[in-house]
């Protein structure tokens, strides 16, 4: 459930971002095409990297191994 609802939360704050984005800088069309890239690029690397680190944790590829002795 942590992942989904994480996953919705970085997919309003880029629509949300792209929106103000729009409302505050309108500057011409190629200028808004531009941060509207920026900003979308922005949310979906910042997603990828905490479903990355997120996923690691939840399915490690190495299994620790506790030694008897320490």
């Amino acid at each position: 459930m942590g992942f989904w609802v994480t996953s919705l939360i970085f997919l309003l704050a880029g629509v949300i971002g792209a929106l103000s984005l729009r409302l505050c800088c309108n500057r011409g069309p190629s200028t808004n095409l531009l941060h509207f890239t920026l900003v979308i690029t922005a949310t979906v690397c910042c997603w990828m990297m905490w479903a990355i680190v997120y996923l690691a944790q939840m399915y490690p590829l190495i299994v620790p191994i506790l030694n008897e002795g320490e």
